[in-house]
């Protein structure tokens, strides 16, 4: 009887790690459309491109190497069928912790959900980068990011391994649920060296150090692509507890969708009130970020905040993330999207907070956690980057950037009746 129950709970939690993966692949279609809209008309295609090839790349290089990489076991996912000794692993894995203990699902639902994250810190990528990088060079990087920066960080974090042997992140404190600083962090560091190499598009700032607003295309395409991501974002962190089969799961799970999303309305409603009193007018753009996060900054502990404090910890992202996207401004860091404000910015913050819920985590830890993602991203990040630009440039020409990046590399435009 014990293992029928068992067994019961094996498919359950499975197939919720499933449904889950789904949902933050789903994501993919978010960002894609959340981009494409904040991008201008020119350079629409590029941008799909960009990001449905990206999602390619990561989940073949992910299979190949990342996994393994990051978690163990061997290239190419061999063996992760399960075989005829499936059902035997299973149990004694389960047996091992108590039929109480922690879930047990399918190696290769476990990789599905793992590579849709992979996937999501790449996409991150391609906003802040977007209208002046050649597609092949973005690509070229993807291979990199995806089959060894993020593993490598992520074999730390998740994988629980020790940073180059000298310590481990988990015993000092370390955590993050679902991945504020692994997954987002990772994303806006690689993001942030590309952009420094990169430099800012053709008239974004004037000689006198002004900064010149360049409107997106399709401003409701950009909603839909916030209100995409919102969703997935459910199956991200509601997915993150691992397990559903029993009462205290299944309310943990809850929990987190009920924060997820009091985090993410927190963070709208903050920046949109936070941008009312700067500007004086309600900014569309900032309300979007805002939602986006309050939901990076949920990420890292969704679990043991109390509804208001979701909210309350969404709200200050919501106003974080327009000082920092008028700050990197400031700078001359030009990200079209502000992608590094709110995956970057929040996602630093969503580590931060994590000790004001959970005892099981210090703020030193988180600090240590924090700059080891950053460090290691950013740096080897910075190499790929320069490698690329010198090897086989990575900035499109003046003349393709004027005429935008869709015809000089793909050779069709997203709305060739309105260009024409």
């Amino acid at each position: 009887m014990e293992n029928q129950i068992f067994e019961l709970q094996y498919a359950m939690d499975t197939f919720y790690f499933l449904v889950c993966g789904a949902l933050v692949m789903w994501m993919a279609a978010g960002f894609s459309m959340l981009e494409a809209g904040l991008v201008r008309s020119k350079n629409t295609t590029e941008i799909l491109t960009k990001n449905v090839a990206l999602f390619a790349v990561s989940c073949t290089m992910y299979l190949v190497c990342g996994y393994a990489i990051m978690y163990g076991g061997t290239f190419f996912l061999s063996g992760i069928e399960g075989g005829d000794s499936l059902v035997a692993d299973a149990l004694a894995s389960k047996a091992e912790e108590g039929f109480d203990g922690g879930s047990v699902y399918s190696g290769a639902s476990d990789f599905f959900f793992q590579v849709v994250f992979v996937a999501t810190a790449m996409s991150i990528v391609s906003g802040a980068v977007a209208e002046r990088m050649k597609l092949w060079a973005f690509l070229a990087f993807a291979v990199v990011m995806t089959g060894f920066i993020y593993p490598m960080e992520g074999s730390w974090t998740w994988g629980g391994n020790a940073v180059f042997g000298m310590f481990t992140l988990g015993d000092l404190g370390f955590s993050d649920f679902a991945g504020s600083g692994i997954v987002h962090m990772a994303g806006a560091a690689a993001a942030l060296a590309g952009v420094l190499i990169l430099g800012a598009r053709k008239g974004k700032y004037g000689p006198d150090g002004s900064v010149r607003a360049i409107p997106g295309a399709n401003l409701p395409l950009a909603t839909l692509g916030m209100f995409i991501l919102w969703m997935g974002w459910f199956g991200f962190n509601g997915g993150s507890v691992l397990k559903l089969a029993d009462v205290a799961n299944s309310n943990a799970v809850a929990m987190v969708f009920l924060n997820t999303n009091a985090a993410a309305a927190g963070g709208l409603i903050a920046a949109l009130i936070t941008a009312r009193l700067m500007f004086g007018k309600a900014d569309l753009t900032m309300a979007l970020n805002g939602a986006l996060a309050g939901l990076v900054a949920i990420t890292a502990e969704p679990s043991t905040p109390s509804a208001l404090q979701a909210t309350l910890f969404g709200a200050i992202g919501g106003v974080i993330v327009v000082f920092s996207i008028i700050g990197l401004d400031k700078l001359k860091i030009d990200d079209p999207v502000g992608a590094i404000s709110v995956h970057g910015t929040c996602g630093l913050l969503g580590l931060l907070l994590v000790p004001l819920t959970n005892d099981g985590s210090s703020f030193s830890g988180q600090i240590i956690g924090a700059l080891t993602i950053f460090v290691w991203v950013f740096v080897t990040s910075l190499i790929v980057w320069i490698a690329l630009k010198a090897v086989i440039g990575i900035r499109v020409s003046e003349e393709e950037e004027d005429s935008g990046v869709d015809l000089s590399e793909c050779g069709l435009e997203a709305y060739p009746e309105f260009t024409k």
